[in-house]
């Protein structure tokens, strides 16, 4: 992307040939990615090729063997998980993690941990009920007992009270009723006209291709393919491989 002198914008967030191990097991391999500010950008593979590695990573809960990941033009070495947060990147975990025996309010405050309690807060909460109608009906409720559908709505929403400039996003449709998958990424698209940054790794290729800018696909810890996201909807690997069509002889 290209400012208003014509010169190129630094990506919102950036990996420089980033490589992870779990100790012996060298999970991502040499890996750069480039999400730029107000994209949709979405991590393709199979099992095991890395992608929940890359969420992890971004947040600090792995630490790059070699490498480096930068966020809005600084290194992230060192930044803690909270501090990261506070500077702006939010994580929808896989399998939602909500914590069942507290409410979803308590949850939704959870998101926020990292924030005082100002004017802000109180409009974060109104966003996500505006975007989740029925989290607001569900307040009082434990999260434990909501549906998984409603889960997900919940980990969105608290994702979102901390007030993120890039929402990093595993698996939002993993486990959900056909429903719910396709209000999900409608209210993924809702978010990011809001001005919210998306990276998300998601098994279900074929809506996130329908909706993101761009793509990559990972398989065994290498980037294999990336480009716009239409043009990779069109490419017959990714159509055998992850759209589920075969070739015919």
């Amino acid at each position: 992307m290209l400012d208003a002198n014509g010169m190129a914008e630094a990506p919102l967030l950036e990996f420089r040939a980033v490589d992870t191990h779990y100790g012996d097991l060298h999970v991502l391999k040499g890996v750069d990615y480039r999400i730029d500010e107000g994209e949709i950008v979405c991590l393709l593979g199979g099992n095991a090729s890395g992608k929940s590695t890359t969420m992890k990573a971004i947040m600090g809960v792995v630490v790059p063997s070699s490498g480096d990941i930068h966020y809005a033009g600084h290194s992230l070495a060192g930044i803690s998980v909270a501090e990261r947060v506070r500077r702006g990147i939010a994580p929808v975990l896989e399998a939602r993690r909500l914590f069942p025996r507290m409410t979803v309010y308590e949850n939704l405050e959870m998101g926020a941990y990292t924030r005082v309690r100002d004017r802000e807060f109180g409009e974060d909460l109104e966003r996500v009920f505006t975007l989740f109608p029925r989290v607001k009906e569900r307040l009082k409720q434990l999260a434990g007992t909501l549906s998984g559908g409603e889960q997900q709505m919940v980990a969105i929403g608290r994702a979102l009270m901390a007030h993120p400039r890039l929402l990093c996003m595993d698996e939002p449709s993993m486990g959900l009723a056909p429903i719910f998958v396709e209000q999900v990424f409608d209210i993924i698209q809702a978010i990011n006209r809001q001005g919210t940054t998306i990276f998300m790794v998601e098994q279900n290729a074929n809506m996130a291709l329908q909706i993101a800018d761009r793509a990559y696909v990972l398989q065994t810890g290498q980037v294999v393919l990336s480009g716009a996201a239409a043009e990779l909807r069109q490419n017959p690997l990714i159509r055998e491989a992850y759209l589920g069509e075969m070739k015919v002889a």
